[in-house]
C-alpha cells in the first residue's frame, strides 16, 4: 500500500502567539514557514496553517455521538493507542480543559475507540482518537 499523502488544513485563529503556544508548545508541533498573518505547523507529518482571522472564528455546534456532545466542526489525528494515552496524560498534566474527557466510545461495538476533544485558544475543536484494532477505523 502506498504511503498516505499528507493533508493540508488552514483554519482561523484570533492570535498567532496563542496558536504557537497551543500547537507548538502544548502539542509539540514543529513550526514551519510563517508570516505576520499565518504560521505553518507540522501536525505529525501533515501541514496545518493557522491564519490570523479573528472575524472567522465562531462558536462550534455539537451533535450527540454515543452520549457525547461532539463539536461538528473539528479536526484531529488517529494515533496509536500508546501515543493517544501519552497525549491524554500530557494534556491532563498541563491542566487542559477538555470538551470531552478522554474515554472509550462505542464500547463493545464496531468502531470502538479512545477519544478526547479539546479547543485551541481560538475555539477550534480538535479530536484525538485511537483504536485498539486499527481495522476498526471504518467499521460499520
Amino acid at each position: 500500500m502506498p504511503a498516505m499523502p499528507p493533508f493540508h488544513l488552514a483554519f482561523p485563529v484570533t492570535s498567532l502567539a496563542g496558536a504557537r503556544a497551543f500547537y507548538g508548545e502544548l502539542l509539540g508541533c514543529p513550526e514551519g514557514r510563517c508570516s505576520e498573518s499565518w504560521v505553518d505547523f507540522d501536525f505529525r507529518g501533515h501541514q496545518i496553517v493557522a491564519h490570523l482571522a479573528p472575524e472567522e472564528t465562531r462558536a462550534v455546534a455539537a451533535h450527540d455521538v454515543d452520549g457525547d456532545a461532539v463539536p461538528v466542526r473539528h479536526f484531529g489525528l488517529v494515533l496509536a493507542m500508546d501515543d493517544w494515552q501519552a497525549l491524554a496524560d500530557r494534556l491532563r498534566a498541563a491542566g487542559t480543559r477538555f470538551v470531552i474527557e478522554p474515554h472509550i466510545r462505542f464500547k463493545g461495538q464496531p468502531g470502538e475507540q479512545a477519544t478526547m476533544f479539546l479547543l485551541d485558544p481560538s475555539g477550534n475543536a480538535l479530536e484525538f482518537k485511537a483504536f485498539a484494532d486499527r481495522a476498526q477505523l471504518f467499521a460499520r
